[in-house]
């Protein structure tokens, strides 16, 4: 959900994440206001943004790109003037070459809108309406509503006899580690910051633990979109969140031995590697949130190898 706005506090220095505005739902129903169908759909996302990166995840692991066509926003933000997420030569909009900015697919949504404009977007070629812009939203329904279409329809990452286990994780994992991070990163107040700091490593050790004993965080034979949720912000850690966001108490790649296999687990799957940009990661972060980095110097390590062997498989 990273946006064009200047990020938000409250009274006690802690970062509020906004919410956001479109929540429609594309269904397998060719009756529905957004029947799932073939090239009706675009998503545009930002390789820079891990919200935006999990859709997709579930895009390419469901074998779903001949279905939703889905293109890369510019990972610099224009902080300043407000303009947000740009495209351009490198990054164009296939479908409507004028545009300069995300904020034009959100006008042309909605001609009145004024409020954040975020990535993923969900958008209705059809009716050139965004349909939805909430990623866990988006994930499920590329989990669920494609299937008759998708290369993978049996891999459930969401499947009913692990939905209670998996919600409860997320639950936990999405305050105290993926937005955790940016409360630390964002926090204007040292208590909010401590607050957040003991969050984000409280999680990370408990997830290391589980992944000691098991090869996802779930189930040890089946990833799930628990995996793929925490994935995203595990990979961002050490190039971006250890320092920028001054969460630098253990790395990833150094201290968590089992966190670091999963993240090279998943990141070496088929086609999972073409979905990761780590200079756009580093690029956004150093240089678009200059509220916390006024100068907007790219930090130039560490170096990390995503493509070594992992052990993961060593869990049968």
């Amino acid at each position: 959900m990273a946006d064009n706005k200047t990020p938000t506090t409250n009274i006690k220095g802690e970062f509020v994440r906004g919410v956001s505005s479109f929540r429609n739902w594309i269904k397998d129903d060719p009756s529905a206001e957004h029947p799932a169908e073939i090239n009706r759909y675009h998503l545009y996302v930002a390789l820079a943004c891990p919200w935006a990166h999990r859709t997709l995840v579930l895009l390419k692991l469901k074998g779903l790109n001949h279905v939703i066509s889905y293109s890369v926003v510019d990972g610099l933000l224009d902080m300043e003037k407000g303009c947000g997420w740009a495209f351009g030569e490198k990054y164009p909009d296939p479908h409507h070459p004028t545009f300069t900015h995300l904020k034009d697919v959100y006008k042309l949504s909605q001609p009145d809108y004024s409020g954040r404009v975020t990535v993923p977007v969900l958008f209705d070629l059809k009716t050139q309406k965004i349909v939805n812009n909430e990623s866990p939203e988006i994930i499920r329904m590329l989990n669920s509503e494609f299937n008759k279409f998708a290369r993978h329809p049996d891999l459930d990452l969401y499947p009913e006899h692990l939905r209670s286990h998996i919600d409860e994780l997320n639950e936990q994992v999405y305050p105290k580690l993926n937005n955790g991070v940016y409360r630390a990163g964002f926090a204007k107040s040292q208590e909010a910051y401590n607050a957040a700091f003991e969050d984000v490593f409280s999680m990370l050790d408990k997830l290391e633990n589980i992944l000691s004993k098991q090869r996802y965080l779930i189930d040890n034979n089946q990833i799930t979109e628990a995996d793929v949720r925490a994935w995203v912000t595990l990979l961002r850690f050490d190039p971006a969140y250890f320092t920028l966001f001054k969460c630098n108490k253990k790395m990833i790649s150094k201290d968590y031995p089992n966190l670091y296999g999963f993240v090279r687990d998943i990141y070496q799957m088929k086609d999972i590697k073409e979905t990761v940009d780590l200079h756009e990661i580093k690029k956004h972060y150093y240089r678009s949130l200059l509220t916390i980095n006024p100068a907007g110097i790219i930090a130039l390590g560490p170096e990390i190898n995503y493509d070594l062997p992992h052990d993961r498989d060593r869990f049968k």
